[in-house]
C-alpha cells in the first residue's frame, strides 16, 4: 500500500511537551511534539478505551486518565500495566510546516 500522507495540524499548534487530538481519517489520533519530533499514536487506551489525550505526558509517556496505564507516545509501546497491547503508532512527517500522519504505515 503506498503512504498517503494525510494533513492534520499546523507545526506551531502543538508546542513542545504537549499533546493534541485530532480526527484523522475517520480515527482519533494523539499527535505529540516530544524530544524534537511530532508522534501519532491511536487515542485509545488498549485497556479500557480510555481517551488517552486526556491523560498527563511526561516525557515521552502519556498515562490513561482511567486505570493509569502508560504508553510510549513514539512507539506506542506499553510501559505499564495494567494495559497488555500497544496502541497503533503512525509514521508522521513536516512538509512546509504542516504536520501529516500516514495512517496506513503504522509502525
Amino acid at each position: 500500500m503506498p503512504d498517503v500522507w494525510i494533513p492534520v495540524a499546523k507545526v506551531e499548534e502543538i508546542p513542545a511537551g504537549e499533546a493534541r487530538v485530532y480526527t484523522v481519517g475517520g480515527r482519533r489520533v494523539m499527535i505529540s511534539h516530544v524530544e524534537g519530533a511530532f508522534h501519532a499514536i491511536d487515542d485509545t487506551c488498549t485497556h479500557d478505551d480510555g481517551p488517552l489525550g486526556a491523560g498527563q505526558l511526561d516525557g515521552c509517556a502519556i498515562e490513561c486518565p482511567r486505570h493509569g496505564a502508560r504508553f510510549d507516545v513514539r512507539t506506542g509501546a506499553v510501559l505499564s500495566m495494567p494495559a497488555a497491547f500497544p496502541v497503533r503508532a503512525y509514521p508522521t512527517r513536516v512538509t512546509e510546516g504542516t504536520i501529516e500522519v500516514d495512517l496506513g504505515g503504522a509502525l
